[in-house]
């Protein structure tokens, strides 16, 4: 006789969607963005206490970039022998960029393994922190924009309509900065020796990148496009500077500097996700 099985008597189906799924992620960046209020004070606090006690303030922000971009563009400038009047403009603007790329990079990679209290006793999403290091750095890059203003009143470039592109540009910034804070401070915090190796390879891509220099020196003297600007264009960085620096310096930006930087946004976002979905649960135990 074949036994009738109540499936009232049966024990409860465990859950099978655990925490490593991708809605699991999605979650945990949507819920961090609802706690906006969190990550706004948790950022501005980051300024504060960075120059606590400090007679300027914030604005050794701007001194610091200021100076800098001054001072390498007319040294370069006049080792280069590039008119003033158009490389000062080029180097600053690279500088201000590269340093929103620079501490998207490194701070995001040490996000979580500086804030470990944090991360233990308040029960936040994981992208709480992510956001915070992001809106950090937008406030560094606000107070840069003063830098640029002055410049271009003492150099005003030939803008036209393009200027709008700088938009979308720094919108693809803000996007990209996510994934990498997501990938390179999850990653980070379980193998302490990323972070030291990101600020080598950061130091590197710098000079690599033509920040201080224009891809206009690289060129032969017949005017043909040499291998070492083709070797430039390997560098994403490069095309990241141009879709952002081109529009206001007046100048056309061609579509494959786009194309370069949405492809890397996607394979970025598409691995951010899988770290999200992978390890974001881990990372309280990791740091």
């Amino acid at each position: 006789m074949s036994a009738v099985v109540d499936d009232d008597a049966l024990p409860a189906r465990p859950d099978s969607s655990g925490s490593r799924t991708f809605a699991r992620g999605v979650r945990d960046l949507r819920d961090g963005l609802a706690s906006r209020e969190l990550w706004f004070h948790l950022g501005w606090q980051d300024i504060k206490q960075r120059y606590r006690r400090s007679v300027l303030g914030p604005l050794w922000i701007v001194i610091a970039t200021g100076v800098t971009a001054i001072a390498m563009g007319l040294l370069y400038g006049e080792l280069f022998g590039m008119d003033i009047k158009v490389f000062l403009p080029y180097v600053a603007l690279g500088f201000i960029f590269w340093n929103f790329i620079q501490s998207s990079i490194l701070d995001g990679a040490e996000v979580f393994s500086k804030n470990e209290g944090l991360i233990k006793q308040l029960p936040a999403p994981v992208s709480v922190h992510v956001y915070r290091v992001v809106w950090r750095a937008l406030i560094i890059f606000a107070h840069n924009v003063v830098i640029i203003v002055v410049i271009f009143l003492i150099f005003p470039p030939p803008l036209n309509w393009t200027v709008l592109l700088v938009v979308p540009a720094i919108a693809l910034y803000v996007l990209n900065a996510i994934w990498v804070t997501i990938v390179f401070g999850i990653l980070s915090t379980r193998f302490r020796d990323i972070g030291q190796l990101l600020t080598t390879v950061v130091q590197l891509v710098f000079f690599m990148t033509p920040i201080i220099w224009t891809t206009s020196s690289l060129g032969n003297a017949s005017g043909e496009t040499s291998s070492r600007l083709k070797l430039v264009e390997l560098n994403p960085m490069f095309h990241y500077l141009e879709i952002a620096r081109g529009p206001l310096l007046g100048e056309p930006v061609e579509f494959y500097h786009w194309a370069v930087v949405l492809g890397c946004t996607a394979v970025g976002w598409v691995l951010g996700m899988l770290v999200m979905r992978n390890y974001r649960a881990r990372v309280a135990y990791w740091v």
